[in-house]
């Protein structure tokens, strides 16, 4: 995820001495609380309407911003969804890679593998929490075009390649069961991470957000070997 940052400009000549550019806090502040305004409106949208009925236009006078405003800021209604799912993916829009966050700590702090998967459960709860209602936008946007397809794909290998990592870190923790296979371990936690089971259980079928989360750990536990007792 990638903050827009002013651009410093450099004034160069014979004789000349260079400026700095200046800057504004209060302005960078308006250009952030702007930004964030434009992302909560096209999410709203895109979420209500869909990705194709959802123009720059109706997320400009959502925002109360002007059109050129809002293309300005992110250029595209694509590139405006990839944003809205980098700040639903993390929670903000600060340049913190996911695993690096204080809430996917508990993962990289257990002891054991059994309990890096419950944290691990805990952890896909409160991404697809936020992420789920996105992820179905783009997922029924994806035969609309290949630039929304494509973003669908990229979604799929990303989740793949985390939970490559978290099977990698179990792994490192203690001895695999017998029979463990790596790349097989790894597509089963890349299944049950899948936001649509969030959006099934809780949101249509009215699961807690508690019972979510047990029953991903549940199903990781089992699939990869690991038992509810197990440590």
């Amino acid at each position: 995820m990638m903050l827009v940052c002013p651009s410093v400009g450099v004034n160069r000549g014979t004789g000349t001495r260079s400026k700095r550019a200046y800057r504004s806090p209060l302005r960078e502040q308006n250009a952030r609380r702007t930004r964030q305004a434009v992302v909560a409106a096209a999410t709203g949208l895109f979420v209500e309407r869909g990705y194709a009925a959802t123009s720059l236009a109706s997320i400009a006078a959502a925002a109360d911003v002007a059109r050129p405003t809002a293309f300005a800021a992110f250029g595209s209604k694509l590139a405006l969804l990839r944003e809205a799912l980098d700040q639903a993916l993390a929670g903000d829009d600060e340049p913190v890679p996911v695993a690096r966050r204080p809430w996917f700590q508990p993962v990289w702090e257990a002891a054991t593998p059994g309990a890096a998967l419950d944290a691990y459960a805990q952890v896909c709860r409160l991404i697809n929490g936020r992420a789920a209602p996105l992820f179905e936008v783009v997922r029924r946007a994806a035969d609309e075009g290949p630039d929304v397809r494509e973003l669908w794909e990229t979604l799929q290998r990303n989740r793949r390649a985390g939970a490559a990592m978290v099977v990698t870190h179990l792994a490192a923790l203690a001895a695999p069961p017998p029979g463990w296979d790596q790349e097989r371990a790894a597509d089963a936690v890349w299944i049950f991470n899948d936001p649509a089971h969030f959006d099934a259980l809780v949101n249509q079928r009215g699961w807690s957000e508690h019972e979510y989360a047990d029953w991903t750990a549940g199903q990781m536990r089992h699939a990869l070997g690991i038992g509810r007792h197990d440590p």
